[in-house]
Formats: structure tokens, C-alpha cells, sequence
């Protein structure tokens, strides 16, 4: 039996799950049994109540322009919640639409300007008949951690005050083809535009999110043996 149990808020997982969403999931799960504790899931959609005492982590994924507009006019009625679990300092995980609906704002790929939560500080713009794709490899400058993924994304991402990035571009474009970053990362919260899913590939951000779920949940609990799995290489 599980030593510990966290349950998990798979924000609009009904409609924002293009992007292996599922796969970070059962990533997250599968690390979590190695650390003794027990993910529970939970899709929250439109007009879901979301209740940030309930859950100890979110996945917040992305998906096409369409599903992205729908998620945003439910997003208001959920600002507050979020905001208070964002701050609070819980880990959520972030893909793509996501990542940029977290944002000030971001232009869609016919121009479109499609408002944003505003929690974070970055915005993104829209490129013309122009995409980011292909395998791209980052630091985080941080940890010294590699991080490998895939990224497919019209998006151009600028971070703003209290971010930094995910990682500083190795090979691959990033946020946005300019300034070498990718990600962001605003307390627990950590944003991506890999696809893939990313968990799968980069073992040792599920392992930060989780242990940092897990001294939020069970303050007084040794951690000694969480902190020191070593996660073994996928790529």
C-alpha cells in the first residue's frame, strides 16, 4: 500500500489533451509509485468547480485554436482558484495552450487575440506561415539537468517579471526563436511547449513536481528516499 496519496487536477483533460497529456499522467504515476505515493486523477472541465484545497498538483494541456477559445471564456470563472493554488506555491505542469492561457494573452494563427488568466507574466504572439518544429534539447542552468523533447508550436513566447525559463536552448528554437529560452518557471509552476509527452522523456521534472507535492502534503515526512531516486535516462 502507497505511503502517501496525491490527488491531481487534469484541468479541461476532456478538451485540452493533444499533446500526450494522458502520458504525463501515467509518467507521473509511474514515478510516484517509486516514491511511495499514489496519484489520483481528476478531469476538470467547463463550469467544474475547481476547489485548490482539494488537490495537491495540476496538469494544465494544450490543444488546437478552437479548444483553446472555448477553455478561455471558462477560464474567468476559474482565476481566482487558480491563482490561489499557483501562489500557494503547489506544482502545476503546463503544455503549450496551457502554458500560454496562463499568460497576459496570446494571438492565435488567424490573428485573433485570445485574453489570457494573467497569473504569469509572459504573452505570446503569432508567427506567419511560420512553425516551430523539430527535436530541441535545453538546460536548466539551475540544476545542470538536460532536458530533451519535441516541440511544434506557431506560438512565440515572451517571458515577463517573476519567470525565468524551463532551460536555455541547446539545439531547437524555444519560446520564441530570439532570446534562447524555453519554459517557464514561476514558483512550482512549470510551463513547456515540449510535446511528447514530457514526463516520459524527462523523468526528473515529474521527480521535482512530485517532491515538491509531496513536503507541501506531508510537511514532517523524511523525504530522504524520494530525494535521492535516481532517475534513469529515457532518450
Amino acid at each position: 500500500m502507497a505511503k502517501f496519496h496525491l490527488k491531481l487536477a487534469h484541468l479541461y483533460g476532456d478538451l485540452l489533451n493533444t499533446y500526450s497529456d494522458i502520458g504525463n499522467i501515467i509518467a507521473l504515476q509511474y514515478y510516484g509509485k517509486m516514491m511511495d505515493a499514489e496519484i489520483e486523477s481528476q478531469v476538470i472541465s467547463i463550469d467544474d468547480q475547481f476547489n485548490p484545497d482539494a488537490f495537491d498538483l495540476a496538469l494544465f494541456g494544450g490543444g488546437q485554436d478552437y479548444e483553446q477559445l472555448v477553455v478561455s471564456r471558462d477560464l474567468p470563472n476559474k482565476k481566482t482558484a487558480l491563482t490561489k493554488f499557483i501562489n500557494e506555491g503547489k506544482p502545476l505542469l503546463a503544455i503549450c495552450g496551457g502554458y500560454q492561457l496562463l499568460g497576459k494573452y496570446y494571438i492565435g494563427a488567424n490573428g485573433e487575440k485570445i485574453p489570457g488568466l494573467g497569473i504569469l507574466n509572459h504573452y505570446t504572439l503569432s508567427q506567419d506561415n511560420n512553425r516551430f518544429i523539430g527535436n530541441i534539447t535545453i538546460k536548466n542552468e539551475e540544476t545542470g539537468e538536460e532536458y530533451h523533447g519535441f516541440e511544434n508550436h506557431n506560438g512565440r513566447t515572451f517571458l515577463g517579471d517573476g519567470e525565468r525559463p524551463l532551460g536555455k536552448v541547446i539545439t531547437g528554437h524555444g519560446n520564441n526563436g530570439e532570446d534562447g529560452t524555453e519554459g517557464a518557471i514561476y514558483k512550482a509552476t512549470y510551463c513547456s511547449y515540449f510535446h511528447g509527452p514530457i514526463l516520459t522523456r524527462n523523468g526528473e521534472i515529474a521527480k521535482h513536481l512530485l517532491l515538491i507535492a509531496l513536503h507541501n502534503k506531508y510537511p514532517d515526512a523524511d523525504l530522504s528516499r524520494q530525494k535521492a531516486l535516481k532517475i534513469v535516462s529515457t532518450f
